[in-house]
Parts: C-alpha cells; sequence; structure tokens
C-alpha cells in the first residue's frame, strides 16, 4: 500500500494535506503521525488552520516556554480548535521532540489563517497596541479613539449589510495608515530590536488584515458575491501568511500545512448562490501558482463519521470507490483514481470531485471515523460477548449513564474490555474524559501482555505512573486505576490503530473465554 513518503518523489518545499470537514478526528489524529514521520525525514514545521497571531502562543510551547497547557489550549488555536484532543497532542509531541535538540532539529507550529472569522471580525486594537509596546510608543489614546466601541467592528450583520460596516469609514482609513506607518517604523528599528521582532512582525500584518477584511466588507456587491468576495479576501491573507511562514522556515527544512481542502486545492472555489455559480482563488490555488512543483497537495476523502451523522457513500462515488479499496486509512495518488460520480454535498462534508482529483497529488482516505459505538460493534462480534450499558435501570451511579461493560457469559463480575465516557472524581480523572467527545477503551490484558507492552509487570505500575500522559489519543498505556489488574487503555484510538486494537481485543477476550469455561467446569465439578 502507499504510503505518504512514497508519495513524496519530488521535493516540495510547502506539502499540504487536506480535510473534507473539520470536526472528524481521525484526520487530526492522522495528520500528528504523518508529521512525525516527515520530522524524521526534514520537515521542521507545521502549519494549521489557526490564526497566526494566536500560534504565536502554541509555538512558546512546544519551544518549551512555562506557559499552562490549558491556556495555550484557549488561548493558541482560533476557531475552537484547541479543544480538539489531537491539537493538544500535537503541542505535546513537538515540545517533546524539541527537548535537548539544537535550534535547527526542533520543530515549529504555525498559524497561517487571519484573526477572523468569515461571518465576523474584531478590531485591529489589541494587534496594534502590541506593536506599539514593543517598538515603545505610547499611542494608546490615538488608537482607542479611532477604534471606537468594538462592537461596531464585531457586528455580524456588518459582513453581509455593507452600510453597516465600518470598513470604508474615515476611523478605518486612518487606522489603515496608522498600522502601515506602524509597521514601516517596525523594519525601520529592525536592527535596534531584533529579540522579539518576527512576534511584533505578526501582530502588524495581522492587523493590517483586519483592516483589509473590514474593507472589503464595505463594498458594494451584489449580495450573491459577497460572501465568494469575503472568502476571497480570507484566502489572499492565508495564502499571504503562508508564503511568509516559508521565508521563515526556508532555511531549516519543508513546511506540512493542514487545513480545509477548499483552502488548499489548486483549482478554484466555487459556490451556488442563488441562482448564480461564483468562484474564488483559494490560498491554495494562489501558492500553487507562485510555489509551482514546491507545493503539493494531498487532499482527505471520507467514507462515514459517526461523531458528524455522515453514512457511507453509494458505492458510485468517489468516495464509494475509495471505499471499496481500503479498510483502514490509506494515500492513493491521483492518477490511479478513475471517474466517478460525485457524492451529494450538504455542507457538513464537501465531497471529491473530478476538479478536485485533476489538481490534487493524491487522496488521503479515511473509511470511517471511530466513536465508542463504531468500537462497541467490533468487540460485539466475538464469540459469545454480552454488554452491560450503565443506565439507571441498573442501578449504577448517574456519573457512569452510557458506560459500556463487555462480558463473556453469565458471570458479571469482571469485564474483559470497557468504554468509557466520564471521570471518576477522585480516582481515574487523569485521562481527562469529560472532555466533548472522548471515550476510552479499556482492556484486561493479564500480566504477560502488560509486561511485553509497558516493560514492567502490573505490580510496578506505581513507579511508572509519571512517565506516562493517561490524556494522549492514540497511545495504549496502562490503565490510571486498575493497572495493578493488568488492565490497560487506549483513549479516542484512531481507524489507523484498529489492527492493534483488534489484536489486543483477541488477547483480553481470550483470558474472558478462558475464565469462562473454567467456571464451567468447576460448576459441573461441584454437581458431580
Amino acid at each position: 500500500m502507499t504510503t505518504l513518503l512514497d508519495l513524496l518523489a519530488g521535493s516540495p518545499t510547502l506539502l499540504a494535506l487536506g480535510e473534507p470537514t473539520h470536526g472528524e478526528s481521525a484526520f487530526l489524529q492522522i495528520r500528528n503521525d504523518a508529521f512525525l514521520t516527515l520530522a524524521e525525514h526534514g520537515y521542521r514545521s507545521i502549519a494549521v488552520e489557526s490564526d497566526r497571531a494566536a500560534g504565536l502562543l502554541a509555538d512558546e510551547f512546544v519551544q518549551g516556554a512555562a506557559v499552562p497547557l490549558d491556556r495555550v489550549l484557549a488561548d493558541g488555536f482560533s476557531h475552537g480548535f484547541g479543544a480538539a484532543p489531537a491539537n493538544r497532542d500535537l503541542l505535546l509531541r513537538m515540545r517533546e521532540w524539541n527537548h535537548g535538540r539544537p535550534a535547527a532539529e526542533r520543530l515549529s507550529l504555525h498559524g497561517f489563517d487571519a484573526p477572523l472569522e468569515i461571518e465576523s471580525a474584531p478590531s485591529p486594537r489589541r494587534h496594534l497596541l502590541r506593536v506599539c509596546d514593543f517598538l515603545d510608543l505610547d499611542r494608546s489614546a490615538e488608537i482607542d479613539d479611532l477604534v471606537g466601541d468594538e462592537a461596531r467592528w464585531s457586528d455580524t450583520a456588518a459582513i453581509w449589510e455593507p452600510a453597516r460596516s465600518i470598513g470604508r469609514s474615515s476611523d478605518a482609513q486612518r487606522l489603515r495608515v496608522l498600522a502601515d506607518d506602524l509597521l514601516t517604523e517596525l523594519y525601520l528599528q529592525a536592527l535596534r530590536r531584533s529579540e522579539g521582532w518576527p512576534a511584533a512582525l505578526v501582530h502588524a500584518t495581522s492587523a493590517v488584515a483586519l483592516l483589509r477584511y473590514h474593507a472589503a466588507a464595505a463594498a458594494q456587491l451584489p449580495q450573491e458575491e459577497r460572501f465568494a468576495r469575503l472568502a476571497g479576501v480570507r484566502d489572499a491573507l492565508m495564502a499571504e501568511n503562508l508564503l511568509a511562514i516559508r521565508a521563515v522556515e526556508a532555511h531549516r527544512g519543508p513546511t506540512l500545512v493542514f487545513a480545509h481542502n477548499t483552502h488548499l486545492q489548486r483549482h478554484p472555489s466555487t459556490m451556488t448562490a442563488g441562482a448564480t455559480e461564483v468562484s474564488w482563488a483559494g490560498a491554495g490555488a494562489i501558492v500553487g501558482a507562485l510555489l509551482g512543483e514546491r507545493y503539493a497537495v494531498i487532499v482527505g476523502s471520507l467514507g462515514a463519521s459517526p461523531a458528524l451523522g455522515i453514512s457511507s457513500p453509494a458505492a458510485s462515488t468517489y468516495e464509494g470507490r475509495l471505499q471499496q479499496q481500503f479498510t483502514l486509512p490509506g494515500y492513493v495518488p491521483t492518477a490511479e483514481i478513475g471517474p466517478a460520480e460525485r457524492r451529494t454535498h450538504d455542507y457538513r462534508y464537501f465531497p471529491l470531485d473530478q476538479a478536485t482529483i485533476d489538481h490534487a497529488d493524491a487522496v488521503l482516505h479515511i473509511p470511517t471515523g471511530v466513536d465508542a459505538a463504531v468500537l462497541a460493534d467490533r468487540i460485539l462480534a466475538l464469540p459469545g460477548v454480552e454488554q452491560v450499558v450503565a443506565s439507571t435501570e441498573n442501578g449504577s451511579p448517574e456519573g457512569t449513564w452510557g458506560d459500556r461493560f463487555f462480558f463473556v457469559g453469565s458471570d458479571r463480575r469482571q469485564p474483559f474490555a470497557t468504554i468509557v465516557e466520564h471521570d471518576v472524581p477522585g480516582f481515574d480523572e487523569a485521562a481527562q474524559l469529560d472532555r466533548p467527545g472522548v471515550f476510552r477503551l479499556n482492556l484486561d490484558l493479564g500480566r504477560a501482555e502488560f509486561e511485553r507492552l509497558f516493560g514492567f509487570p502490573p505490580k510496578a505500575f506505581e513507579e511508572h505512573r509519571d512517565a506516562f500522559d493517561f490524556a494522549r489519543v492514540d497511545t495504549v498505556t496502562p490503565h490510571p486505576g486498575y493497572a495493578l489488574h493488568g488492565f490497560a487503555s487506549i483513549v479516542m484510538p484512531g481507524p489507523q490503530m484498529l489492527p492493534e486494537v483488534d489484536r489486543l481485543l483477541a488477547i483480553a477476550h481470550g483470558r474472558a473465554v478462558g475464565r469462562h469455561e473454567r467456571a464451567i467446569r468447576r460448576a459441573a465439578d461441584k454437581r458431580d
């Protein structure tokens, strides 16, 4: 099967890996593995679809700064992406890689989005003030006077009604001149203020970006063209950021960029507004035109997503054809993908079409995301397995409702596997299971397999507890509460982990079958 490294016959300096939808964790989990694999082959940076200025804090953490992880997840990502467990893991894995390495080998994390949403944008106040602080300039009164009430900038109605936009007011125009002057002053003082200068430049360009976006929102355009224009401006700002990131990283190695397919594809994005089809150049189309063969694109494809309520595709679609080819996530060069039908677009998922295939280098297809129900079905397919779901009807504590317990036979004393979605206060909180959408598979592996996996017997677990991050996804760890009994755990195993999950399930199930058969023999002996 084609691997990620097999696809890189050329030498792209910017490798784009796309996802067809936001919210399916499998893409982020595979992205993490892909980036760490690429790091072994000279990649030194990753750019993600998040505010570039916010990303400065995330990179501080990655570089080893003493910044609380909770703060980084809250403020180091935009669009709420810090809540994704896989983004937490990306930060930690990069920080671990960097520990003790020389600067040339360290990994950097960048955001490449503008500091805005499509339907709203704040004022440039905080970015301008940060630049002024760096330059030791006191222009806060002038900035505050021009910005005024933040509400007139963040008004979502202004995005759709140009008359309500402040973007071309005299205050906004004066702020654009002020921002440009600060940017010039930043370069004039670069020789004397090199430390902290790159971060100040990011804030300066973020302020300019916001003012550009507000100006675009004030343009008098037909309603059906407004969204396309604003989307195009945002993508242009993304492209500018990607090129700036490459300028920073050029001497250190290639960059992986991860975002929605529509931001990364080489061909124009299109949208139907009423009876009109409008199009614009996405960031990938802009960067691809400028970098040529130095830009490579792998677009994401998805079969099903229980988390998003997306069911399996029709066999005649591109995704359906790939679904027949892949049982696990895999890469395929687009030259090997024949014509097919376009899957229905319902705004949760942007399907593959012929233009996407024609302009991409490869496709990453994920047959299905994995949630608790998918794992439960996998366990219930094993012989003789019965499931008990904690509920008020069977007297379970409220904090466990919905947790699943799997047994072989009628003996309910010891499950061989459980799937839990709740912390147990004061006992089992290390996995942070109360995060939205997070679940954990627990398996009774016994002493021999436990020691094979971790290098020490269950009885020695407490001596090694501090070596494990029990909240990390896609990682087999000792169970934080029941490791002494030979239990191991995996938080949110992704689809790429299913072979290992099946192997460990077979061990745990085999132990349960053995216990059940021994219990039957003991009962028979007593009757005799």
